[in-house]
């Protein structure tokens, strides 16, 4: 299993790339609210990523110690959640409250898309020996 950090770099990257996508896809279309949305949504789902990640390394450096950590930081990351959520609420001609829902699965989708691959490269690995 490949340790946290490793995994975080390859999901940064992947949360580059589309965000990437996104702001271009703002900048040449006609749907500047739904793509601001995305880029809301992303955003706060990229640093919901990046305080999970931070969390279970706290987390596992504790399990080595012995010592004991009592959250992961859920709380924290339902409030971005919900300040984005309330931002869009606020401002709907600027943000699209649907796009930017969506944008918080981005990163599920993304960690999911990358479990998918690595399984496959570890198949295809074992059936080349």
């Amino acid at each position: 299993m490949p340790d946290v950090e490793f995994l975080y770099n390859r999901y940064r990257k992947y949360m580059y790339f589309t965000l990437a996508i996104v702001v271009l896809g703002w900048g040449f279309s006609a749907y500047k609210a739904f793509f601001a949305g995305l880029f809301l949504g992303i955003s706060v789902g990229f640093l919901n990523l990046w305080l999970l990640k931070k969390r279970t390394v706290r987390l596992s450096n504790a399990v080595t110690k012995n010592k004991t950590v009592y959250s992961i930081g859920t709380f924290s990351r339902m409030a971005y959640v919900a300040l984005a959520v309330l931002i869009a609420l606020k401002y709907p001609d600027i943000f699209h409250l649907i796009a930017t829902i969506i944008g918080f699965t981005v990163s599920y989708i993304v960690i999911f898309i990358d479990l998918i691959i690595l399984f496959l490269a570890k198949q295809f690995r074992q059936e080349e020996r």
